[in-house]
């Protein structure tokens, strides 16, 4: 960046705790008993593994050309220094799109879960998220250091409460906690009743796939770490236990104490629906309902903060580069990008409006973004893909040019490509069967908007894709 771009306010412990915490939101806490209840207990785990793999490779990629390339909004950054700026256009659009709409999510989810208690039944989920939403513009609005310090806790917060329920969770299959014996013989039956489907575990991928959304969006960060090229390599590593722990274990433990049978696991309201409850009650934790609702308002809220966080980031970003009015590139003296909160926050709260007087319209903002996730991930992985070929065209050595090497190169970057690409697919497939065209648009449309953008701007603009021997691999010095 120029010099009169951001500051690097956010120190290495913030990076970290991003990383930890960026995907441990509404998916992991909500949705985890739906992923169990559809598929039963093998697909559930088998699904959180296979994505868990693939967002290692996304990450690792990330990773590459976050530490050789540590600029705010970086992934239409990415894709327009090494594909084609129409390209860097269409997924940085999409890419702000998505954030909106995931701040809108997490927050109208706040307001609901808030009315489990009976005070707050007095006031409309209207009211609460237009309340939330304010205090998040101030957070936003003082200084990257006040976010990155609100977020370290809030994600301390997070990681033990993970950590106490795989305790618990444990503690229940070897029978040291609860009045009902639990371990392998429940895994089984909850195996048994649902059968493999080759489309059933595309359904749950992509439920899994929106579950670690946002975990990609550390690397935004990058333009404001004090020293990228140590943090991002270091999120990037922490990945694989992260996965490892708060997913597949959390998968495992859900699927070996809860019966999926149990209702609860895809009917209930509110904090009743989270199996982190449910395996609580298990344990004989009278206090369970009201401690865990409680934790999962706070990493929702969490969720919300970082999202507007990212949105008006990558505002930021598209009118640095051009792709948007340059007023919103202004900084404030705290270095933060003011006017991009503002509007971000003004269409946040378009959002509200539509869910209040839609009623499918919660459901039709997720499933949107679990598209949308996607397509973003698969534009970063063929970003690092053709950064490599570039390298290699130019015979330089990629220990000379990259200060952080993915460890599986380009080969887990084309698998995850494939497969990002075939989980949209079946996924649309999958949905049009069920329900035609009425259900499926919510997996066309995204892929549609993308191609269409970044067409359109290549009409326009007359852009041509970047050559390989000429793309710029010199070293960032912003």
């Amino acid at each position: 960046m120029a010099q009169q771009g951001m500051k690097r306010n956010l120190q290495s412990r913030h990076i970290t705790m991003l990383a930890i915490g960026g995907s441990i939101g509404t998916g992991l806490f909500m949705g985890s008993g739906a992923v169990v209840s559809q598929g039963g207990s093998y697909q559930a785990v088998l699904s959180y593994i296979l994505i868990g793999v693939l967002i290692y490779f996304l990450m690792s990629a990330l990773g590459e050309m976050a530490s050789f390339y540590p600029v705010s909004g970086s992934i239409s950054a990415y894709s327009g220094r090494f594909v084609d700026e129409s390209l860097g256009y269409a997924v940085g659009w999409l890419y702000y799109v998505m954030w909106i709409l995931v701040a809108g999510i997490d927050i109208i989810t706040m307001s609901k879960l808030l009315q489990f208690w009976e005070y707050f039944q007095q006031f409309s989920t209207l009211t609460l998220s237009f309340f939330f939403l304010a205090v998040l513009y101030l957070i936003n609005m003082l200084s990257v250091k006040i976010f990155g310090e609100v977020e370290y806790w809030l994600t301390i917060v997070k990681v033990l409460t993970v950590i106490v329920f795989s305790l618990t969770g444990f503690a229940l299959i070897f029978g040291i906690f609860g009045k009902q014996a639990h371990g392998l013989s429940t895994f089984v039956a909850n195996g048994q009743v649902q059968g493999f489907s080759f489309l059933g575990l595309f359904a749950i991928l992509s439920t899994a796939a929106f579950s670690f959304g946002g975990t990609e969006a550390v690397v935004v960060t990058a333009g404001e770490s004090n020293e990228p090229a140590k943090t991002m390599p270091k999120a990037v590593n922490q990945v694989f236990w992260r996965i490892l722990i708060f997913y597949v274990a959390t998968m495992f433990i859900i699927s070996a104490v809860i019966s999926i049978n149990d209702p609860r696991l895809i009917g209930g309201k509110g904090v009743t629906a989270s199996p982190f409850t449910l395996v609580l009650e298990q344990a004989g934790l009278g206090l369970a309902a009201t401690l865990m609702n409680a934790v999962i308002v706070s990493s929702v809220f969490s969720a919300g903060n970082s999202a507007v966080y990212y949105s008006s980031r990558q505002l930021y970003s598209l009118a640095e580069k051009g792709y948007a009015p340059k007023s919103f590139a202004k900084l404030s003296s705290k270095s933060s990008p003011q006017l991009a909160v503002v509007v971000s926050i003004a269409i946040i709260a378009l959002s509200f409006l539509f869910e209040y007087f839609n009623k499918d319209g919660y459901y039709m903002l997720l499933s949107l973004v679990g598209v949308i996730v996607v397509c973003v991930w698969i534009v970063a992985v063929y970003s690092q893909i053709r950064l490599r070929k570039a390298i290699k065209v130019q015979n330089k050595s990629i220990y000379d040019v990259l200060p952080y090497q993915a460890k599986f190169g380009v080969v887990g970057s084309y698998i995850a490509l494939v497969l990002f690409v075939a989980l949209i697919i079946f996924q649309a497939y999958a949905d049009y069967t069920s329900g035609g065209m009425a259900k499926a648009i919510s997996d066309i449309l995204p892929p549609m908007i993308l191609l269409t953008v970044y067409f359109g701007h290549k009409l326009a603009t007359k852009t041509k894709t970047i050559s390989l021997t000429e793309m710029d691999i010199s070293k960032y010095k912003g």
